[in-house]
C-alpha cells in the first residue's frame, strides 16, 4: 500500500510544518510581547477601543517606554494615566503642546479616529510612556491571559511536553520498525 504509506508521510510531514510554524509564532510573541518590553524597560499595554484606529486597532499591543517631557512632540503617540495617580490609561496622539499658568507642560491629545482632542489636558505626571512599537492582534493573546499567567504557563507546558513525547514515542516506532524491515 504504498499510497497510505505516501499519505501518512505527507500527514505527518503537515503536521510538524504546523506545529514548527506554532512554536515559531509563540516564540515570536513571546519575544516582542514581553522580552523586549522588559529588556528595555519598557510597558506593553493592549488597546482596548477603536479610538486610534486604523493605526492601532483594537487588539493592537502597544510597547511604551519612559520619554523625557522635551522629546514628545506633537504627533507622538503616548500612553498616560486618565487622571494621574489612577490605574486607568489611555493611548492618544499628542495634538498640541502648552503650558499651565504655573509653568506645568501639558498636551492635548487625540484618538486619531475621534473628530475632537480630548477635554482635558495631560500632565507631564500621568504620561508612562511614548509608544516605541506595536504588534496588532498581539493584545488579544495578552488580554486572554492577564491573570492567568500561571494557569496558560502550566497549560503550554504541558502541551510542550505531551508533544515531545510523542515525537519521541513514533521516532522509536519508527526505528523499530525499520530495524526491523532490514533483519530478514
Amino acid at each position: 500500500m504504498p499510497g497510505t504509506e505516501a499519505s501518512r508521510a505527507a500527514a505527518g510531514f503537515a503536521g510538524r510544518s504546523l506545529a514548527v510554524v506554532v512554536i515559531a509564532a509563540a516564540g515570536v510573541a513571546l519575544v516582542l510581547g514581553v522580552i523586549v518590553p522588559r529588556a528595555a524597560g519598557a510597558t506593553p499595554y493592549v488597546v482596548l477601543t477603536d479610538s486610534m484606529e486604523p493605526g492601532l486597532p483594537v487588539g493592537t499591543l502597544v510597547v511604551s517606554r519612559l520619554v523625557a517631557p522635551e522629546k514628545v512632540r506633537t504627533g507622538t503617540v503616548i500612553t498616560y494615566q486618565l487622571r494621574s495617580g489612577q490605574e486607568q490609561l489611555v493611548t492618544h496622539r499628542v495634538v498640541g503642546i502648552g503650558m499651565t499658568v504655573g509653568g506645568e507642560r501639558t498636551y492635548l491629545t487625540q484618538g486619531d479616529s475621534n473628530d475632537v482632542p480630548d477635554a482635558q489636558p495631560v500632565r507631564d505626571v500621568q504620561v508612562r510612556g511614548a509608544a516605541w512599537y506595536h504588534v496588532p492582534y498581539l493584545g488579544y493573546v495578552a488580554g486572554a491571559v492577564t491573570g492567568q499567567r500561571e494557569m496558560v504557563g502550566i497549560g503550554a507546558a504541558v502541551l510542550l511536553l505531551g508533544y515531545a513525547s510523542w515525537q519521541v514515542a513514533r521516532a522509536v516506532r519508527e526505528r523499530d520498525g525499520s530495524a526491523g524491515d532490514g533483519a530478514a
